[in-house]
């Protein structure tokens, strides 16, 4: 019967070139590796090595067997190098799904820090507007997710990862780049760049404004605050946005400036409860909360020039 033993003792014959240094290589005595090398040519029924003045020669059906063996602990020692590279976070793969805001702001940065430490895992990275974000996210099909929202999907527990101010974003030129802080009221009249109407962000601004009865004049409605910076850098109007956006925007045709009323602008990070654990997470989240961290003293350092 072939067994496990009798393949490594093979194996060893064939790199070491005779009895004695295979029984080096595994630790062992001559007499025991030449006794389960007679057991592995009985197993098998055919000899591999011929005895030529004391020494073995591999016989060609022992070479064609060896060809079998090397492809097989070719496998072996590539699921060892696999294993090795996932205990030093060398290697692996990290998914996450995150509103499209972020794919572009904090998630390049927080993976740029995380790859000069482990720079063998890949990052997948799926963008997605909610609900259907937080549809994924309770189906546990991503590792993390990044999310505007407090509430936790269903299977999932959210941690706040930061909470900065939405900002005024202005275009070269305009008026109101005069002011170091923009009150509500400061709108009156100006060409305004919206995001669409079912927009949470959107709606909280609207009401905000209708109750200081404040009118301003609507040039655009877009989806994304991306969309929103764009048309602001074009010239088109003054807006209210995200401040991870428009900071990837500033000292591009467009400026932010502090508002003097306070729209909270929230990053959530979702972790699915029933995912198998993914050892790669906790790493990962220390480098989101040194991006996070970049990123609002960044924003604070812009917000402070303005007010001088």
């Amino acid at each position: 019967m072939l067994t496990h033993r009798h393949i490594e003792v093979f194996r060893a014959v064939m790199i070491a070139g005779g009895v004695t240094k295979a029984a080096e290589l595994l630790g062992s005595s001559q007499p025991t590796v030449s006794r389960e090398l007679a057991r592995l040519e009985r197993a098998v029924g055919f000899a591999l090595f011929q005895r030529v003045a004391g020494r073995l020669r591999p016989t060609m059906p022992g070479l064609a067997l060896y060809d079998e063996v090397r492809q097989s602990y070719a496998g072996l020692e590539r699921v060892a190098s696999a294993a090795a590279r996932l205990r030093a976070f060398k290697g692996g793969q990290l998914s996450l799904i995150a509103l499209p805001a972020f794919s572009h702001s904090i998630l390049p940065d927080a993976f740029r820090r995380f790859h000069e430490r482990h720079d063998g895992v890949s990052l997948t990275v799926e963008t997605q507007e909610s609900p259907l974000l937080e549809e994924w996210l309770s189906a546990q099909r991503y590792d993390l997710g990044l999310t505007e929202h407090d509430a936790a999907p269903a299977g999932t527990r959210v941690e706040l990862l930061l909470q900065v101010d939405e900002v005024c974003a202005l275009p070269d030129g305009h008026p109101l780049l005069a002011r170091p802080r923009i009150a509500l009221a400061d709108f009156e009249g100006q060409a305004f760049v919206s995001l669409s109407s079912t927009d949470p962000y959107r709606i909280q601004i609207d009401e905000a404004f209708a109750a200081a009865g404040v009118l301003r004049r609507s040039i655009v409605e877009t989806p994304t605050a991306v969309s929103v910076c764009t048309f602001v850098r074009q010239g088109l109007g003054a807006a209210i946005v995200n401040p991870l956006t428009a900071l990837d925007f500033a000292g591009r045709g467009l400026h932010i400036r502090p508002l003097a009323h306070s729209f909270p602008f929230r990053v959530n990070v979702v972790f699915p409860e029933h995912r198998p654990g993914n050892p790669l997470v906790g790493a990962f989240m220390a480098s989101l909360r040194e991006a996070a961290a970049a990123i609002e003293a960044r924003l604070g350092s812009s917000l402070e020039a303005s007010l001088r």
